[in-house]
């Protein structure tokens, strides 16, 4: 049998792990002295309800060798492979762990570098799946979801500039004109790491360039794609879904929808919405 595996910064939680038939592991998240499994004994709606309440940004620490160790063993007890995909290697030191771990396994264990995190990792992780129930063998697998990654585009708008400033990514001056101009700044994925591809003044402007940029590139509806949101409500991604219903009606009766999880929610904080497919 073929596992498919993720770290829990694809926002797949245990319980959805579980339904979905894969293995996730998860990063520990630290708020103060407090410590959680990501996805396991803290999940989205309490995550955002404690960075709400916190002075300081919760830290993320990276999955040790030791841990996926751990996790190999008894993947692979019964002979069973596994297919693991990770958080971009950009930005964290979680894939060279799971690569050092995996080591000893062979051909029993390989291990993808989503060179992507939150939706980017989940689609890949999706599209994994769709492979196995092909009945592709563990090393083709691997070598397609590393040949289609770079297909893979997620593209946010940030309510607000808090966070990276909290996080040190940007400027407190910046952060400030930001919010007194009302700046919604969009983010990608690029080249593995999450970069500014534009702004916009106000959340309708901010929504028109979001749809532009996805339409711009064009959405592979035979392959997974979906929508995100931050925070404890998604009032501002049916307002998106709304304003981008042309990207949308003729291929889909609903769009899939996720919740961003610690990982990238503590620094784009809550009210983020995003969007996530395959390009043409």
């Amino acid at each position: 049998m073929i596992r498919i595996a993720v770290d829990s910064a694809s926002d797949i939680n245990e319980a959805e792990a579980k339904r979905l038939g894969v293995e996730m592991i998860p990063m520990i998240i630290g708020f103060g002295r407090e410590e959680y499994f990501d996805g396991v004994d803290l999940l989205p709606h309490t995550f955002y309800e404690k960075l709400i309440e916190s002075d300081e940004l919760p830290k993320t620490s990276q999955i040790s060798p030791f841990r996926f160790e751990e996790a190999f063993e008894k993947w692979t007890e019964n002979g069973d492979e596994v297919v693991l995909i990770t958080i971009s290697s950009k930005l964290s030191g979680t894939y060279q762990g799971a690569k050092r771990a995996a080591e000893k396994y062979g051909d029993k264990v390989f291990v993808v570098d989503s060179m992507n995190a939150c939706i980017g990792e989940r689609l890949l992780c999706q599209y994994g799946i769709r492979l196995v129930q092909e009945g592709r063998s563990a090393r083709e697998i691997a070598q397609t979801l590393d040949r289609v990654k770079s297909k893979i585009n997620v593209m946010a708008m940030l309510n607000t500039l808090e966070y990276l400033k909290k996080g040190g990514r940007i400027s407190a001056a910046v952060a400030f004109a930001g919010e007194l101009l009302s700046i919604k700044p969009v983010v990608a994925v690029v080249d593995g790491e999450i970069k500014l591809v534009g702004k916009a003044m106000g959340s309708k402007k901010g929504n028109n360039l979001l749809n532009s940029l996805v339409a711009k590139k064009g959405i592979d509806f035979t392959m997974p794609y979906g929508v995100v949101w931050s925070g404890l409500n998604d009032t501002l991604l049916q307002k998106y879904l709304r304003d981008s219903s042309s990207l949308w009606a003729e291929h889909t009766e609903e769009v899939p929808a996720y919740m961003i999880g610690s990982t990238i929610g503590t620094h784009v904080g809550p009210n983020a919405i995003g969007v996530a497919f395959f390009e043409k």
